[in-house]
């Protein structure tokens, strides 16, 4: 499936690993600010068709995940997963066609109690 950001620049090609049956919210700091969905593809099922160069990374805290959002518009289109780095989080208001609350009630994810965030 097409994933694109808001002006166009970035464009992945998606497979993703269940369908819209991943699609969550999470808690965690900074993406209960984002208030973006995701929904979960396998990294070798990510390709970046357009913009790679146009793509700015964001990380914070453990410096596990990497956001990605493009540099002309400002949309979040993915992050590479602390919990699982073998997973990607696409947005999912960025699948071509696309209508969020079709898919509402969106499940939360306990993002603020992360294992990677423990004390040991």
């Amino acid at each position: 499936m097409k994933v694109t950001c808001h002006c166009g620049a970035v464009v992945l090609d998606v497979t993703l690993s269940d369908g819209m049956n991943t699609i969550r919210r999470c808690d965690c700091s900074f993406c209960v600010k984002r208030g973006a969905a995701a929904v979960t593809a396998l990294r070798e099922n990510v390709v970046i068709v357009q913009g790679a160069d146009n793509l700015q990374l964001y990380q914070f805290g453990t410096n596990t995940a990497r956001h990605h959002f493009c540099k002309t518009c400002g949309i979040y289109t993915h992050h590479n997963r602390r919990s699982n780095p073998a997973e990607v989080g696409i947005n999912a208001a960025c699948i071509q066609g696309m209508y969020l609350p079709d898919h509402d009630p969106i499940p939360w994810a306990d993002g603020q109690n992360h294992p990677s965030d423990a004390k040991n």
